[in-house]
């Protein structure tokens, strides 16, 4: 499989990426735990079918100490027993958040209200904030076809 655009050698395209990676990198800082952060990256490219993402998000997640039963189990995570009430509502959250024809009104009002059972203001908005770039990079990965499998832990740090 070869991607339709050299996305990271096109000019124009490589300033929005500069743009959009910065963006990602303000959640280094966040309260909201890199794991959780994993987790809902893993689960929104498996949801939109980012072979890129999920490639460069299990291998990094691995390489941070996460379990391969969880990775493993984060696209069904609604029938396995190793993720935390608080990593079920991000999950709950970015589902819905990247599914947003799919439901009336995009994200209910139920989930919200879970997720703010477990997290603050700030990390909501971070929750948030990772739901949206997760699903700007899912996107124009699969727009333009750029392939996962050859992504190594650490490459982009």
């Amino acid at each position: 499989m070869e991607a339709r655009l050299d996305y990271l050698g096109n000019p124009s395209a490589g300033k929005f990426l500069k743009h959009l990676a910065s963006a990602g990198r303000t959640l280094l800082d966040s309260s909201v735990s890199m794991t959780t952060q994993e987790l809902m990256r893993m689960r929104a490219s498996q949801i939109n079918g980012c072979g890129l993402c999920l490639d460069m998000h299990t291998k990094e997640a691995a390489a941070a100490g996460e379990s391969a039963v969880r990775i493993n189990l984060v696209a069904t995570w609604r029938d396995a027993t190793v993720f935390t009430d608080a990593e079920r509502a991000a999950l709950e959250l970015t589902e819905q958040g990247t599914r947003l024809a799919d439901t009336p009104g995009g994200v209910s009002d139920e989930a919200w209200a879970n997720a703010a059972k477990h997290y603050d203001e700030d990390q909501l908005a971070d929750l948030v904030s990772v739901i949206a770039v997760i699903n700007a990079f899912n996107r124009l990965n699969v727009i333009v076809r750029r392939p996962g499998g050859d992504y190594e832990a650490g490459q982009l740090s």
